[in-house]
């Protein structure tokens, strides 16, 4: 019962009250003050400065990085023997993986082979002209046809159809 005469008299303060109050004076002026404060300076040498700076740093940043960095690319020699080493792996790998399957054909062997003879011929070749283009997808072609010999000669018959 107690809590019906709080109820009570809470509406009838809540009624007393005014609805609409105004503040003393007028607060937008505080606002606006408060805002024009806190914005940065729009002034045109400030961001000049700050362009000119950011620049700078922008240039400053890549010639480093272009100077930290150490070259990329390989002379002719040393690509030949990465392309060799990286094809001898790959053969290595394939050969395991497929040393219990039986071969398709019986002379896949020989062919394999010939073109390992090709290869060196090229290699020969490139010792004369480490830089030559032609001949590096040349020895590219070489091993990419070894790779596929073994490939087909050790596939099943099925997925040939």
């Amino acid at each position: 019962m107690h809590n019906n005469h709080f109820d009570t008299h809470l509406k009838q303060q809540l009624a007393g009250l005014a609805r609409d109050k105004q503040p003393d004076r007028d607060l937008w002026q505080g606002v606006e003050l408060s805002l024009a404060n806190d914005m940065p300076s729009k002034s045109p040498v400030t961001g000049k400065y700050y362009l000119l700076a950011a620049s700078f740093a922008v240039f400053a940043v890549l010639g480093w990085l272009s100077l930290s960095q150490p070259s990329q690319f390989l002379s002719g020699e040393d690509l030949v023997a990465v392309l060799s080493e990286q094809h001898q792996q790959q053969k290595s790998a394939l050969l395991v993986k497929f040393k219990d399957q039986p071969a398709l054909t019986q002379n896949w062997q020989q062919q394999l082979t010939e073109l390992d003879e090709a290869a060196g011929a090229i290699k020969a070749a490139l010792e004369n002209e480490p830089n030559n283009m032609a001949l590096l997808k040349m020895l590219q072609n070489v091993h990419q046809q070894q790779i596929n010999l073994i490939e087909r000669v050790h596939s099943s018959k099925w997925s040939q159809i």
